[in-house]
């Protein structure tokens, strides 16, 4: 399971780091993950301090710190 993290969150942080700060809904799509793999892929990120969560209004967007 923790592999799986791993290459969920490697996919994460490819998508940001080719595109730049993403709305949570467009993050989903653009790595076609599952919400359960999204959700724990940014929490991998988010222990190891690489990814900023910001909220505007209802949107959640992430971005790589």
């Amino acid at each position: 399971m923790i592999e799986k993290f791993g290459i969920s969150a490697g996919k994460v942080w490819s998508v940001l780091d080719e595109n730049g700060k993403q709305e949570i809904k467009a993050l989903k799509k653009a790595t076609k993950l599952t919400d359960k793999d999204l959700y724990a892929a940014l929490g991998w990120l988010g222990r190891e301090e690489k990814i900023v969560i910001e909220t505007e209004e209802k949107d959640i967007f992430i971005s790589l710190s």
